[in-house]
C-alpha cells in the first residue's frame, strides 16, 4: 500500500497541489494566495487590531529614553528603534537587466539590515518582547506605573529583580541576537537554543555579551523545541516563541505605520492607482507576518504583500498552499531545509502566522541560495551596501510578480519596497567570504559555509 501523507498520496498532494512538483525538485516557484481578500474580511482571521499596534507603539515610546540611555547606538534617534527608507536606482537598473524586465522598477529598500543594538529586523519585535517582559515584571513587583520615567528600570533595585528572572529563545541568529543582547543589557539571566546553521559569529558575539548559547545539531525546530521544554521546567523564565507570540508579532507591526510616516515625508502617494508591493523574506513568519499585518493598517488593500523564502525552505508558502499550516514540514515532501540563508532555515512554519496571514498576503515565491549570492554581489556593486544572504531574498520580488502577472496590481505606477532583514554586524571576513562565494559561484548547501 502506498504511503500516505496527512491523508493524501505523494500522487494525490502532487494533482490538487500543482507546484509542489517543482517545489520537491528544488526550483523556484511563484505562489499566487487564490484566498486573498479585502483587508477588512481578512481581519476576521487575526485575534490582534489595530488598537493592540497603538499600544505596542505606546510602549515603545515610554521605553525610548532608557533604550537611548542603555544604548548609545540609539541616542541620536532619542531611543526609536527605526531604519531608513533609500532609493536603490542603480540596482533597480541592475535588476531590470537581470531579469529583462520592460523598465526599471519604482524601487526602494528599508534598511532593517541596519537597525541599531542587533543589526538586524529582529530588533524589532524581539527587543520589544524583551521590554514588554521587563515592564510587567516591574509593574507587577511595584516599581513601575506606566506614567513613570522608564529610566528607573536602569537602577539597581530593578536590575536585581531581573537578574532573578530569565529570558530564552530559540532562533537561526538574529532573534537571538536582539534579545540576547537587550536583555542581558536590562539584566536578565538569557540563554539562546541556536541551531548548528546558525553562524558561529553571532554565536560568539552573544557569549561577549554574557549570553548562554546553548547549541543543537539538528535544525531551528529542535532548538525551539527544548528551548521551550526547559523554559516550562522553570516559572522564573520566560520563553520567547517566535512561531505563536502575538507579542512579537505586535512589536514588527509598529514598522507598518512608521513606514507610512516615511512615505508622507517623501511626498509618495500610495492608493489604488500607485500600490506598493513590499518583498519579505520569511522563516518561521513572525517578522514578515508582523509587518505585513502592521503595513496593511496602514495603507489597506493598496499594500501587496510577498514572501520570500529559499527554495531548500518553503515552509510558509507549503503550509499555507496545502493549508496544513504548522501541521507540515517541508523534510515531509523531501525537501532538506539546508540553505546558506541561515536565518531563513526553517522547516515548519508559525501556524499563528500562517492563519493569520492566510486571507492577507498576495502571494509567496522561492529563491535558490546562488541567486541570493549573485544578489548580495549586485547590490554591492551598484549601492554599496553589503547585506547578507537572507536579506536578498526579497530582491527578486518584483521580477517574480511581473512574471507571474498577479491579478488586481497596476505594476505600472507600483512602489517597489525590498525589506532588507539583516547584515548590517556581519563581520567584514565573513562579508568577504559571502563576497567570494558570490564571485566562484560555488555550490550551497548551507553546510559547507563556515558556521
Amino acid at each position: 500500500m502506498e504511503k500516505t501523507l496527512y491523508g493524501k498520496t505523494l500522487a494525490d498532494w502532487q494533482k490538487s497541489l500543482s507546484l509542489l512538483t517543482p517545489l520537491m525538485a528544488g526550483k523556484p516557484v511563484v505562489w499566487i494566495n487564490p484566498a486573498l481578500a479585502p483587508f477588512h474580511e481578512a481581519l476576521a482571521d487575526i485575534p490582534l487590531t489595530a488598537g493592540d499596534v497603538e499600544a505596542a507603539s505606546a510602549r515603545l515610546k515610554r521605553f525610548a529614553p532608557l533604550l537611548a540611555q542603555l544604548f548609545p547606538e540609539v541616542a541620536p534617534a532619542q531611543g526609536i528603534i527605526e531604519s531608513e527608507l533609500v532609493r536603490v536606482p542603480e540596482f533597480a537598473a541592475a535588476l531590470t537587466r537581470r531579469y529583462s524586465l520592460e523598465e526599471p522598477p519604482k524601487l526602494w529598500l528599508k534598511k532593517d539590515s541596519h537597525l541599531p543594538i542587533s543589526g538586524s529586523v529582529k530588533a524589532r519585535g524581539g527587543i520589544y518582547e524583551v521590554l514588554f517582559n521587563a515592564e510587567q515584571l516591574a509593574i507587577r513587583h511595584g516599581l513601575l506605573t506606566v506614567t513613570d520615567d522608564y529610566r528607573r528600570l536602569a537602577d539597581e533595585t530593578c536590575r536585581q529583580l531581573f537578574g532573578q528572572h530569565k529570558i530564552a529563545v530559540g532562533s537561526t541568529g538574529n532573534l537571538g541576537l536582539s534579545i540576547g543582547i537587550a536583555a542581558a543589557r536590562l539584566g536578565f539571566s538569557t540563554t539562546v537554543h541556536m541551531s548548528a546553521d546558525a553562524r558561529q559569529w553571532k554565536k560568539d558575539k552573544l557569549r561577549s555579551h554574557g549570553v548562554t548559547v546553548i547549541e543543537y545539531a539538528g535544525d531551528y525546530g529542535l532548538a525551539v523545541e527544548e528551548g521551550r521544554r526547559q523554559a516550562e521546567a522553570d516559572p522564573r523564565c520566560h520563553f520567547i516563541d517566535d512561531e505563536n507570540s502575538s507579542t512579537l508579532f505586535l512589536g514588527y507591526a509598529v514598522a507598518g505605520e512608521r513606514v507610512k510616516a516615511q512615505l508622507d515625508a517623501l511626498q509618495i502617494t500610495i492608493d489604488a492607482q500607485h500600490p506598493l508591493c513590499v518583498y519579505l523574506p520569511c522563516g518561521v513568519g513572525g517578522g514578515p507576518g508582523g509587518i505585513a499585518f502592521g503595513l496593511k493598517l496602514a495603507f489597506g488593500d493598496h499594500v501587496h504583500c510577498f514572501f520570500a523564502e529559499p527554495t531548500q525552505s518553503p515552509c510558509m508558502l507549503l503550509g499555507m498552499a496545502s493549508g496544513l499550516h504548522e501541521a507540515v514540514s517541508v523534510t515531509d515532501f523531501g525537501i532538506s531545509n539546508h540553505t546558506a540563508a541561515d536565518g531563513l532555515a526553517v522547516g515548519r512554519p508559525s501556524g499563528f502566522v500562517g492563519r493569520s496571514m492566510q486571507r492577507m498576503i498576495s502571494g509567496c515565491y522561492t529563491v535558490p541560495d546562488e541567486e541570493l549570492f549573485s544578489l548580495l554581489r549586485l547590490l554591492d556593486s551598484t549601492e554599496h551596501l553589503q547585506l547578507e544572504p537572507s536579506a536578498l531574498a526579497g530582491a527578486p520580488g518584483v521580477a517574480r510578480i511581473t512574471s507571474a502577472r498577479f491579478p488586481n496590481i497596476q505594476l505600472g505606477n507600483a512602489i517597489h519596497l525590498i525589506w532588507a532583514t539583516g547584515g548590517g554586524m556581519v563581520p567584514a571576513e565573513e562579508m568577504q567570504h559571502y563576497l567570494a562565494v558570490a564571485d566562484n559561484g560555488e555550490p550551497q548547501s548551507g553546510l559547507n559555509s563556515p558556521a
